[in-house]
């Protein structure tokens, strides 16, 4: 199964056979595999036999070393290995890998190929589609970055079976995004199944990359259309940026979840949503994701986080909000007040 996005395709399949099918007519001067200690153990012997000479590059896995620093440790080992401009990169990993090793292959000797292999349910449906690309920068998410397409983006299901629940149900937040921006029958079955796994499926997973493939295909660098993907993630983003300097850290999702509960409810005060829609997405957000709140319950720093927001223009604080179901609009300009008072809702409620 196939998708094509402008100057590349997304291949669901078996990744080392997709892999093997995509190298057959290249003639790469060498080939270097970014995993984390993780995907080393758990994915990289699913496709060793097709890569059997790369360079192996090893980081260390989380958020927190979304680093410049970590991606001059890319570097250096490209280099080491005398990678030149007719080599390629194989990030082997979730959003943390894609989006750094896209990053740093991006800006190496001013750019070599490079290919997406997400393994976790976050980047098969959300990071590794969109050539969006960057790393972390005094505490701000993907602050430096650009936009840049990969080679192929290979989507293999298998992977998923090395996943611990919560990394699964992280990743299921961004399902639930697309189907509240964009189909509102998605979202309806989402809601009636009796548990969320019975939502991970070929098909779903499909549905949920066709989703922002489709918005991407319309906005490639984000100047309209694509911003709804960013639904829940203004306030997503800075409570998950908060979160770092707690004892508690939030998964992307969980943040992400909390952010659209939050922004559900600007969205019932700025453009109308019905408060029946607001309850149905609170109620089935927290019968899933369960986060103790009192750890992330400064307001002020929050917002704060919020202000350093990419969405932002002119000091105005921008957001992505429903008009019902399976709608959304953006550049929605919301005040402090307000997004407090949403907060207070999220957090303390």
């Amino acid at each position: 199964m196939q998708l094509s996005v402008s100057g590349y395709n997304i291949e669901f399949g078996s990744a080392p056979d997709v892999l093997k099918e995509y190298l057959k007519d290249k003639n790469y001067s060498s080939i270097s595999v970014l995993v984390d200690e993780n995907t080393r153990k758990q994915c990289l012997p699913l496709i060793q036999d097709v890569v059997t000479s790369a360079n192996i590059l090893e980081i260390a896995s989380g958020e927190q070393n979304k680093t410049l620093t970590t991606c001059e440790f890319i570097w250096n080992g490209l280099l080491k290995d005398q990678s030149d401009r007719h080599s390629l990169l194989i990030n082997l990993g979730g959003g943390v890998i894609g989006d750094m090793g896209g990053f740093a292959a991006s800006t190496y000797m001013r750019g070599i190929d490079f290919i997406q292999i997400p393994t976790t349910l976050l980047s098969q449906v959300d990071a590794s589609v969109g050539g969006k690309l960057g790393v972390d920068f005094k505490g701000l998410k993907n602050f430096i970055g650009l936009f840049r397409n990969p080679e192929e983006v290979i989507i293999d299901e298998q992977f998923l079976n090395t996943l611990p629940a919560d990394e699964l149900i992280s990743g299921y937040a961004e399902m639930i995004k697309h189907a509240l921006i964009k189909d509102v029958a998605t979202w309806k079955r989402f809601e009636d199944a009796s548990h969320w796994k019975e939502n991970i499926t070929n098909e779903e997973l499909h549905f949920s990359v066709e989703v922002k493939r489709n918005v991407v295909i319309n906005d490639p660098f984000e100047n309209g259309l694509r911003k709804i993907l960013n639904f829940g993630h203004t306030l997503g983003h800075a409570i998950e940026t908060y979160s770092f300097q707690t004892q508690q850290p939030l998964l992307h999702g969980y943040a992400i979840a909390l952010g659209m509960i939050g922004e559900a409810y600007l969205s019932t005060k700025m453009l109308g949503l019905s408060t029946d829609s607001l309850q149905r997405i609170k109620r089935y957000i927290l019968s899933i994701y369960k986060v103790d709140t009192s750890f992330y319950q400064n307001k002020a720093a929050i917002v704060s986080n919020m202000k350093h927001d990419k969405k932002n223009k002119s000091g105005k604080v921008l957001f992505s909000l429903l008009r019902g179901l399976g709608e959304c609009s953006y550049d929605i300009e919301v005040g402090t007040a307000l997004i407090e008072e949403s907060l207070e809702y999220t957090l303390f409620s």
